[in-house]
């Protein structure tokens, strides 16, 4: 199958390339830059340029910002579209995370329709923001729940804007479905935090996703003496899961138009800094005294039944994807 990957030089495209290419798909992803597109590609010295390539988009926030990326030879099959914003650096919450997810989403898929009817399947990657309501749990938080955030509450606050930007583009995704009558199916991906190991390629130590940030501040020492801070989202998935999910999604007949919750479980804070404790005893001085384990209770469950179910997911443990992170953020330079 060949495939278009959107925002290529992110943490998740990253290793859904790898997925794909593992699955002996052909690549084709998306950058801002020729050197960020040269540097992806020179970490796949064994894949050739039919296999793997890049076209640019600079800013998926602009209208028709992909009709010329979707427009390939051979044609395309399959679409999967990661690239959003994801940051708290916030000026303005609807020109810098709303407007840039909610006319991205909008704007490939007019591409698609427009310009590449050999599309069938598109995966879009969403996020458990746009499920959580923080102010009022779900008793089990499952594919079947929305975020039921407003535009008025959007626009409060950063966070706000990041939960509602999710929710919003997702929306929007399915309603163009509904309503444009294109020629592919579509299906959404929602994951929690995401850990796990990060590609080599990536820019820098600062320049992690934020999921990752609280195990590199842990290991540099940031926690030592303030103390490990509260748990934000107490769910996860390994970044390895969630692009196999991705992968399946378009792979797998039966994925077509659903929504997947893709989530391994629970964790707390505490339970990093265990874990980092027990196997990376150099760190141990770096570490807070002493952690609590709160909250006991999340207030809150969930049901990951159905990515197990149909896309045949099977979830690695935290330990996993914590001491693999530890292990890639040592080969940067931690």
């Amino acid at each position: 199958m060949r495939c278009l990957v959107s925002g290529g030089s992110g943490f998740i495209a990253a290793h859904v390339i790898e997925a794909l290419l593992k699955n002996k798909h052909s690549v084709v992803f998306t950058v801002r830059s020729d050197e960020k597109g040269q540097k992806i590609l020179s970490n796949h010295p064994n894949s050739p340029k039919d296999q793997l390539s890049y076209v640019i988009v600079k800013d998926i926030a602009q209208p028709c910002a992909f009709d010329e990326a979707v427009k390939s030879d051979p044609p395309f099959e399959a679409v999967l579209h990661t690239a959003s914003p994801f940051h708290f650096n916030v000026t303005d919450p609807k020109k810098d995370l709303l407007d840039p997810a909610i006319n991205g989403t909008n704007g490939i898929l007019a591409a698609i329709k427009k310009s590449a009817p050999s599309v069938k399947r598109v995966a879009i990657t969403s996020s458990f923001a746009s499920i959580i309501n923080p102010s009022n749990h779900a008793k089990v938080y499952s594919e079947k729940v929305w975020n039921p955030i407003t535009m008025e509450e959007a626009v409060q606050d950063p966070a706000s804007a990041y939960r509602a930007s999710k929710k919003f583009a997702e929306e929007a995704a399915w309603k163009f479905v509904e309503t444009e009558k294109p020629n592919f199916t579509l299906t959404t991906i929602c994951p929690p935090l995401v850990l796990g190991p990060v590609v080599h390629y990536f820019s820098s130590l600062e320049s992690l996703n934020t999921s990752n940030e609280l195990v590199r501040d842990l290991i540099q020492g940031k926690f030592a003496k303030d103390g490990l801070p509260a748990t934000r989202v107490p769910l996860f998935v390994d970044v390895r899961d969630l692009a196999d999910a991705h992968v399946q999604a378009v792979e797998r007949e039966q994925a077509q138009g659903k929504r997947f919750f893709v989530t391994a479980g629970f964790f707390r804070n505490g339970d990093v800094a265990d874990i980092v404790k027990k196997n990376f005893p150099e760190y141990e001085k770096k570490l807070p005294g002493s952690w609590e384990y709160v909250p006991k209770d999340f207030g809150f469950d969930v049901d990951n039944s159905r990515g197990k179910e149909v896309l045949g997911l099977k979830y690695r443990r935290l330990e996993d994807s914590i001491v693999d992170l530890v292990k890639s953020l040592q080969a940067a330079g931690a």
